[in-house]
């Protein structure tokens, strides 16, 4: 059975924003890079990162791109989306808008830090975790990032303990359903309390249709 990739979002090291008004840590893109592809949208179909926003500013410009976006940490962000108010902290829905849309971003109360998910083609989808509640895909390309230490079970028996801001990826996986199970000590920032959702179901389907709860 094919085992999930796990990647740690913190060991990643940020690098600059396009426009240069934050860091990001780039989790995943798929096809995966190589030394000669160009640092650009051409370059993958889907692209999963986690930005750090510690001032208010544009959104970098991504034309063709579909955007997936949540609050993970902080107060949270007003965006101004192509003259449209969206207020995001993190428990707001996932917002999804286009790459092209031009975005100003205030900041609450602080820096945040957000999830991205961006698609070229095909279609994307990220769904909060609801405690208790199985998640069903029938996509095979789906993931998990947590905001909080917890378990994940998945199909066949799978089963992984996994960190806070952490990305589980599976690119085949196999039919059924998906459960998150926070720590119950999980804390979000050492507040001792947790607003939002304790992860993020996420989920790329090639082929337009495919990605359903």
């Amino acid at each position: 059975m094919p085992q999930p990739h796990i990647i740690q979002a913190l060991h990643i090291p940020p690098v600059p924003w396009r426009n240069g008004g934050g860091q990001t840590r780039e989790l995943l893109t798929r096809p995966d890079p190589t030394p000669t592809a160009p640092a650009a949208p051409s370059a993958w179909h889907l692209r999963i990162s986690l930005a750090d926003v510690d001032r208010s500013g544009p959104f970098s410009a991504y034309p063709g791109v579909e955007r997936w976006f949540c609050v993970v940490t902080g107060a949270g962000v007003r965006l101004n989306i192509d003259g449209r108010e969206q207020r995001m902290d993190p428990g707001s829905p996932p917002l999804r808008f286009s790459g092209a849309s031009h975005v100003a971003c205030d900041l609450l109360a602080g820096p945040t830090r957000d999830l991205n998910l961006m698609t070229t083609s095909g279609q994307g989808q990220m769904l909060p975790v609801e405690p208790g509640r199985l998640w069903r895909s029938a996509v095979p390309q789906r993931g998990l990032f947590t905001r909080i230490a917890g378990t994940w079970t998945g199909a066949r028996g799978a089963r992984q303990v996994l960190a806070g801001q952490t990305l589980l990826w599976m690119d085949e996986a196999a039919e059924g359903t998906w459960d998150f199970v926070p720590d119950d000590t999980g804390t979000i920032a050492g507040t001792g309390t947790l607003a939002g959702p304790p992860g993020w179901w996420l989920a790329y389907a090639p082929e337009t249709g495919g990605a359903n709860q």
